[in-house]
């Protein structure tokens, strides 16, 4: 018999096919002579239901054994179901038991788990209907991503996870070392002596591939990174992570309008992607985790974005009748309270904001004419506020040069920055999405740390 995935035969499977599936027993009935058993296999919301009845072989001792959480494979043929809401189920002609579970200690029974209980069961809480729609969804994310890219010639590039180089110029990195730390070598001034280490310099994981991008684009044109990155900043709160992953699009001969619209394209792009591909899932996100998750992929897909200067922002912000908990100046970071109230109070849809303040911005970034903005932007949604963040790049190797210096970095570990822009430079212009921060956006959820397998945050780096 033909092993099949139950999303298949829920779609597609008819009567009198005759089918083997392998799965994880969710819920198990038993009546008078025969059981049924719900059987899914983490390719679709629903399981198909089993009925196994008494002349199967080894039923008696089968279903003494098979208890939730169980996996099992079974062979037999669909047939109608007379039940509500499912078109066929499976009658069982052979039962095999994978693997027993222990019914008095499984911890996922047929009832609402807390996601903070969940998150005691890492290991465990893919099997649930929530976070089993999570990784679907942000499967299918991924598989759009690429799609995107690659239709559009990107080369996709693997960005180094080991770095010399700060990207963000923000402090917030994990130091890597070979060193023993019960025994670290110092120099004459008491600091610790890098030159002894594995790569003779200070090494960390990487905050972004953006720079190693510019590489390559300045040789492919066109790419994308789409990989781990890491943070060490102690931030206990629903939006970080300390490793996640980064989607980075890097474009030559591309300005920030050209910048602007990729992102905008891009995003309506997921989210049409992740409609198609996953309907029942985000119908269960709608209607169990948050109303608007239909209302705001709609928005998404079928508004234009507002695009507004940072300038111009600031000035809805001072105007706006409402109380913020953070202050509003120009020169002043937008906090998330303010990009929300954009994209959702005022616009009521996705806004991109251009021409940032230069001090609140990165050394990389395209100086305006006047020196006191940048050729940055960030794409605000409603609800989550800052989704994307870019800039169209600084090519201008003086201007470079005297930023890094202000900056306050050595411009040594630059060298190779700068020599993009002595050997053939181009406007380029790219931007950054945190993919977490997407998927937690698309399904609704309101902590960042159930949209991940294995969460890495303060104080916590489980399996």
């Amino acid at each position: 018999m033909t092993t099949a995935r139950i999303k298949h035969i829920l779609k597609d499977g008819q009567p009198g096919d005759e089918l083997t599936i392998q799965g994880w027993v969710r819920t198990k009935r038993d009546s008078k002579g025969f059981s049924f058993l719900e059987v899914n296999d983490g390719s679709s919301m629903s399981g198909l239901q089993v009925v196994v009845d008494g002349q199967v072989p080894h039923y008696d001792d089968l279903m003494v054994r098979i208890s939730t959480g169980a996996s099992v494979e079974v062979a037999g043929r669909l047939v109608a179901s007379p039940g509500k809401g499912q078109r066929v189920e499976m009658q069982a002609a052979q039962v095999t038991l994978y693997g027993e579970s222990d019914a008095a200690t499984y911890p996922l029974q047929k009832k609402r788990h807390s996601f903070e209980f969940l998150r005691t069961i890492g290991h465990l809480r893919s099997r649930t209907n929530t976070l089993g729609a999570v990784f679907r969804v942000r499967n299918a994310c991924a598989n759009a991503i690429h799609e995107f890219f690659q239709a559009r010639d990107f080369l996709w590039m693997h960005t180094p996870i080991l770095t010399a180089s700060d990207c963000e110029g923000a402090g917030e990195l994990f130091t890597v070392t070979s060193f023993n730390l019960d025994k670290l070598p110092k120099s004459e001034d008491g600091r610790v002596d890098f030159s002894q280490d594995f790569f003779c310099k200070p090494t960390y994981l990487t905050v972004s591939g953006q720079l190693e991008a510019e590489i390559m684009a300045m040789a492919f044109a066109n790419v994308y990174t789409f990989g781990p990155t890491f943070r060490a900043e102690n931030s206990n709160t629903s939006r970080h992570l300390a490793e996640f992953w980064m989607v980075e699009p890097e474009m030559a001969f591309c300005d920030l309008e050209g910048n602007m619209d990729l992102a905008e394209d891009f995003l309506k792009f997921i989210f049409r992607r992740v409609l198609e591909d996953c309907a029942d899932d985000m119908e269960f996100f709608n209607q169990r985790i948050d109303n608007s998750v239909l209302a705001t992929a709609d928005n998404i897909i079928n508004s234009e974005f507002e695009r507004i200067t940072y300038s111009d922002a600031i000035k809805l912000l001072e105007k706006a009748d409402k109380k913020f908990e953070y202050p509003v100046s120009w020169g002043l970071d937008m906090q998330s309270e303010h990009e929300r109230y954009l994209a959702e109070d005022y616009f009521k849809k996705p806004v991109i904001v251009t021409d940032y303040p230069t001090e609140i911005k990165a050394f990389y970034m395209r100086l305006s004419d006047d020196e006191k903005t940048v050729a940055a932007m960030d794409v605000l949604a409603p609800r989550i506020g800052e989704i994307i963040g870019g800039s169209q790049r600084e090519e201008r190797l003086a201007v470079l040069e005297r930023r890094i210096t202000e900056a306050g970095l050595p411009k040594e570990d630059y060298w190779w920055y700068l020599d993009l822009r002595r050997y053939g430079t181009v406007p380029h212009a790219g931007f950054g999405l945190g993919f977490e921060r997407l998927v937690q956006f698309i399904t609704g959820m309101a902590n960042i740390r159930d949209v991940i397998p294995f969460p890495r945050t303060p104080d916590n780096v489980e399996f």
